[in-house]
């Protein structure tokens, strides 16, 4: 009996009560290794002894303060490390509690950077279908996630558009390459532009790598450079959600390094706070910074929670731990033989269409055919019971349908912690196998 709204209303849950590296132990003392991050966000593991000491620390100084009337020594050496992390000129960090906020605080400052500068009729956005930027109401518009966008549309912004998004093993052509590929979805933005009128649009938003929406999709090599010169062209405010890709999930900080570009914007959260603490933060570039600066004066935005002490002084010690090239070269590699142990493990299934990704943020997509890309028909749910059958198992994975469309497709996301070792991988991979295999037969 519980009183607490859970995410599906008849599901009665394990009650999780320690953790263990990548483990999770519940109650009754099963154990499950975790190797999505939950949803992607446990980065360190759960039980990373610097991190809780570093919260520990700050409750015993100061658990809160309003940032309407103080800035806080974790503020400002996290703003600081960030700063110094992250490629210029990105040296302006806003602390929110979460990538939602994060996301929605993007959109906002975008738009006041256009107002600002007396370009009032720059309110438009375009995003891109099948991606998910968050659950507040401004992320909810810009994202294409159907089934949790579908209930609140009537009260969502008229002003987002959608073009394409860039998945070549999915939507290339027969005889196009993944160059020809990348610019033809790329220009889509351009034309987008040229239709609500250049006059008329704000922000261009994108996933660096999609998500929970379609499953670790990375873009194209050359894609976001054609995006990035289309967006300076007509001064559209560039912004890359990296709340699930980033913060050293690709075996770098930020995902777009792997692009040679920069944003104007980047949003970050999950790994920021490894799970310890909520927290996330919008990172805008000096052209933003300097105009709001000299014209308002004020970022026309807030909530009660942020740049909140202890949950800075998690990312403080996050960020430290995370940063470090031995960790991220460890994500690399481990990365790199997780999805070579997939690829080996699964060459002989023809219902694996794809394994994509990055690092240790890797994607299969569930096909009815691998040579036609044929999908299960939806009702069959094959992510639920990989999922239901993985749990069973002790794995936890990231399961979803609609990867195609919003309805049509299947894929199981994986971003385990970047601590894990060979035989962790050892035991993803064979547990999953078998659960796909079971999820498979049940369908038959």
């Amino acid at each position: 009996m519980t009183d607490l709204i859970q995410r599906q209303f008849d599901q009665i849950l394990p009650i999780a009560v320690r953790g263990d590296g990548p483990y999770i132990y519940d109650k009754v003392g099963k154990r499950y290794l975790d190797a999505c991050g939950g949803a992607a966000v446990s980065c360190l593991g759960h039980n990373n002894i610097i991190v809780k000491k570093s919260i520990s620390n700050q409750l015993e100084l100061l658990p809160y303060a309003h940032s309407g009337f103080f800035t806080t020594e974790p503020a400002e050496e996290l703003a600081s490390m960030l700063s110094a992390l992250t490629p210029n000129p990105l040296n302006w960090v806003y602390l929110v509690s979460g990538g939602s906020e994060a996301v929605e605080s993007g959109l906002k400052i975008a738009r006041q950077y256009h107002y600002d500068r007396g370009h009032n009729k720059k309110s438009h956005i375009i995003a891109r279908k099948q991606s998910y930027h968050g659950n507040t109401l401004g992320a909810l518009a810009a994202g294409e996630n159907i089934p949790r966008k579908k209930p609140y549309e009537l009260i969502l912004s008229n002003s987002v558009h959608h073009i394409s998004p860039c998945h070549y093993w999915r939507w290339g052509e027969d005889g196009e390459t993944e160059d020809d590929y990348g610019l033809r979805v790329a220009n889509e933005l351009e034309e987008k532009i040229m239709e609500l009128g250049a006059d008329n649009v704000s922000t261009f938003i994108a996933e660096t790598i999609v998500g929970a929406t379609m499953g670790a999709v990375p873009a194209v090599n050359n894609y976001f450079k054609r995006i990035r010169a289309i967006c300076n062209k007509y001064d559209v405010i560039m912004i890359l959600d990296e709340v699930m890709c980033g913060m050293g999930r690709v075996g770098q900080l930020y995902a777009f390094e792997c692009h040679s570009i920069v944003p104007d914007i980047v949003c970050i959260a999950k790994g920021l706070g490894a799970g310890y603490q909520p927290i996330g933060a919008m990172i805008c570039n000096d052209k933003i910074y300097d105009n709001i600066n000299n014209l308002s004066g004020y970022f026309q935005h807030s909530h009660t929670y942020s740049a909140h002490p202890v949950a800075c002084a998690a990312g403080v010690a996050v960020l430290k731990e995370i940063s470090k090239t031995s960790t991220l070269n460890n994500v690399k590699r481990l990365g790199e033989v997780l999805r070579n142990r997939l690829i080996e493990e699964f060459k002989d299934f023809s219902n694996i269409g794809d394994i994509r990704g990055r690092g240790l943020f890797i994607g299969l997509e569930i096909v009815r055919n691998n040579m036609t890309k044929e999908s299960f028909d939806p009702k069959h749910k094959i992510y639920a019971k990989i999922k239901k059958n993985a749990f069973d198992l002790g794995l936890m994975v990231y399961p979803m349908g609609g990867t195609i469309d919003g309805i049509n497709g299947d894929h199981v996301l994986l971003a385990p912690p970047y601590i894990i070792n060979d035989d962790h991988i050892n035991e993803i991979v064979e547990k999953l196998k078998l659960s796909i295999k079971k999820a498979l037969l049940e369908t038959a």
